[in-house]
């Protein structure tokens, strides 16, 4: 009779390694796609039932990613300002997410902002000043990687706020982004869900890869340590924070690829875009001089070509 532990190590191994595999379909999908149409039929180490969700989910990435040019083609016509916000635990696939609804867009439009923690400078500020410098002009896309709701979580968790600037916050934001509201800013706020056991799963995944152990920081490792703080936390921002004109959208993101198609959906139905009009474009014929000559590029600033 086989061992019940050996069976739970088993799939836990199994369960890293579909964590991993999916971690290099993120990395590889613009590589694949050029060379296949439909990215589930390449060999991999899954079932069926794999193979074919992964077709389904670039299929609806790359439907979903064409409408959010339309809706940046809108956003620049229209002249709009978009804000959207992603909250979550560590390793809950927020960075994942913007990276796809970011992906195809264009960066002079849609820029993502993820701050470092504050300078001594800005300690001193008023709270909201940092993030008021990376508002959106007029048809720009702004997609904050964490937000202004840190002190919400972090700060008054690890204790880097006081118990009377973590109120004061509190008091303040709903005026805050009511008056960003106001201003003509479209503001959504996303607070991507996972669960406990799908925590610990991705921060093993990532102790295995080299490449993505530079994510997990002793913060982190705190912050999995004090899962139950984070939670309370959670349920209060969400409680005191969840106005009519700002309000929360909760994604159940334990799935990672299905919480992006969701949340891409979602954010696609909060806009009243239509198709821009695009005149055709014509590639115009070069001009060719007699006098001009093409120098060789001197051998010593060649890269070696190697591959």
């Amino acid at each position: 009779m086989t061992d019940s532990s050996t069976l739970d190590d088993e799939a836990l191994i199994r369960r890293i390694s579909r964590e991993l595999a999916d971690g290099f379909d993120e990395e590889l999908e613009l590589e694949i796609e050029d060379r296949y149409p439909f990215p589930g039929d390449r060999p991999a180490a899954d079932d069926d039932a794999s193979k074919e969700f992964r077709r389904y989910y670039f299929q609806q990435l790359l439907r979903l990613q064409a409408e959010l040019v339309k809706l940046q083609d809108w956003v620049v016509a229209a002249r709009e300002r978009i804000v959207i916000l992603f909250e979550g635990r560590d390793a809950a696939g927020k960075g994942g997410a913007i990276k796809r609804i970011s992906q195809r867009l264009n960066p002079r439009v849609c820029r993502v902002v993820a701050l470092p923690a504050p300078s001594d400078r800005e300690r001193s500020q008023w709270y909201f000043q940092r993030y008021v410098s990376h508002l959106p002009a007029a048809g720009e896309i702004v997609l904050f990687d964490r937000s202004w709701y840190n002190r919400a979580g972090v700060e008054h968790v690890m204790g880097f706020c006081t118990p009377e600037e973590y109120e004061e916050f509190f008091r303040s934001v709903p005026e805050f982004e009511r008056m960003l509201v106001r201003s003509g800013i479209r503001l959504l706020k996303y607070y991507l869900s996972i669960t406990d056991d799908e925590q610990h799963l991705r921060f093993l995944a990532r102790i295995a890869d080299p490449l993505k152990q530079w994510k997990l920081s002793p913060m982190d490792l705190e912050a999995r340590r004090r899962w139950e703080e984070y939670t309370k936390a959670k349920e209060v921002m969400l409680q005191r924070s969840h106005i009519p004109e700002a309000r929360w959208w909760v994604v159940q993101a334990v799935d990672k690829k299905r919480a992006r198609l969701d949340c891409i959906d979602h954010l696609l139905k909060q806009f009243p875009y239509t198709e821009q009009h695009r005149d055709p474009v014509s590639l115009p014929a070069r001009e060719h001089h007699k006098d001009y000559h093409r120098h060789p590029v001197p051998q010593n600033m060649l890269v070696p070509e190697i591959y």
